[in-house]
């Protein structure tokens, strides 16, 4: 319940450094994701921010309070972690109930806020259950108790839900986000699964190689990627090099490709590429569709070489006629192509093509 501040954080493991100049201001309330490839930082940050780790150089406030050294126990942050870390010896309450005997609270006290907090996650009742009568998925929400039960100042979850099955999973998410949003919790939420990200962020950061790739919305880093590597993490997409012609009055401009010319938008309203200038365009295979866009003149004729389906939707590989092979996506699909030479024409309508810089 109080916002978080991290300025100018620095942290080398030897030669390596794995956190640079990291700056970074998360509300009070906000249930904010550290995402990225492995090895990318996210999880020294978090670390730091719990106080298991202390920084070379930089500062963390909670509230107007610097906690850079202070340690973890005295910061008041609940903590998930992906093992769990419960104690098999122990029953379910007695493992909700270790931090609060940390902190020397009266019995009475311990019993009712163990059972408020079991209640909380959905398992009344199961307080003198034994760990390992337990399945993986209410492993999870006796660690999430635990987390809660001290009334941290702040919840910190370090990929929690990567050993539990794809149902399990989706479950979790709704459950963390409900309690987080329902006690005005502030949550920072390490993982590489970007779904997760996607479906309970309130902000995001996509972080590389110890920098913060880009900062916002879901929404506005699915739709405005800072660069190549976010979009091909944050999502699947089609990667297709090019170069700038002209600006239309839209705002769009024509981008010369090996096979056509595409229109597109800049993925930042600040930048206004020049012509002539090698740009890479990005276009979602969900953005991509089969049927008839009369305002799109993005149209990529070529056949299918290969079909995937996967229920929900499913996507397809189009050999562009002297162009590479590009996926596209049908959602619920009612009839299934399968790869031929038969042509086949996809569209896409310019606001779905973003031009980033070739780096």
């Amino acid at each position: 319940m109080v916002p978080i501040s991290i300025r100018d954080l620095t942290k080398r493991f030897g030669s390596q450094t794995v956190l640079n100049r990291i700056n970074l201001e998360i509300g009070q309330g906000e249930l904010f994701f550290l995402l990225g490839p492995s090895g990318c930082g996210k999880t020294t940050l978090l670390r730091h921010i719990a106080g298991f780790y202390r920084p070379d150089s930089g500062r963390i406030f909670f509230g107007e309070e610097d906690v850079t050294r202070q340690p973890a126990h005295k910061r008041g942050t609940g903590m998930m972690f992906q093992s769990y870390a419960l104690w098999p010896h122990m029953n379910v309450a007695q493992n909700v109930a270790f931090g609060l005997e940390e902190r020397k609270r009266p019995d009475a006290e311990i019993e009712r806020r163990v059972m408020e907090a079991l209640e909380l996650v959905q398992l009344g009742g199961l307080g003198s259950r034994k760990i390992g009568q337990l399945s993986g998925g209410q492993q999870q929400r006796v660690a999430l108790a635990r987390a809660l039960v001290i009334h941290p100042r702040c919840l910190l979850l370090d990929e929690p839900l990567s050993n539990l099955d794809a149902k399990l999973r989706h479950e979790m998410r709704s459950e963390i986000r409900r309690i987080c949003k329902e006690f005005g919790l502030t949550g920072i939420y390490v993982t590489h699964d970007r779904d997760e990200a996607l479906s309970m962020a309130d902000r995001l950061a996509v972080m590389n190689g110890g920098h913060l790739a880009q900062l916002g919305t879901p929404e506005e880093v699915y739709r405005q990627p800072a660069s190549r590597m976010v979009a091909e993490f944050i999502g699947e997409t089609n990667f297709i090099p090019g170069t700038v012609q002209t600006q239309s009055s839209s705002g769009h401009y024509e981008v010369k490709t090996a096979f056509t010319t595409l229109r597109a938008r800049p993925n930042t309203d600040d930048w206004q590429p020049q012509h002539g200038e090698k740009v890479i365009l990005s276009i979602r295979p969900e953005s991509l569709s089969f049927n008839y866009m009369a305002d799109s003149s993005n149209r990529f004729q070529g056949h299918i070489v290969d079909t995937t389906y996967l229920g929900a939707n499913v996507q397809y590989l189009l050999q562009i006629e002297n162009g590479p092979a590009i996926k596209v996506c049908e959602p619920n699909p009612r009839q299934i192509r399968h790869p031929s030479g038969e042509p086949m024409r996809a569209m896409a309508n310019s606001d779905d093509v973003v031009m980033l810089k070739d780096e």
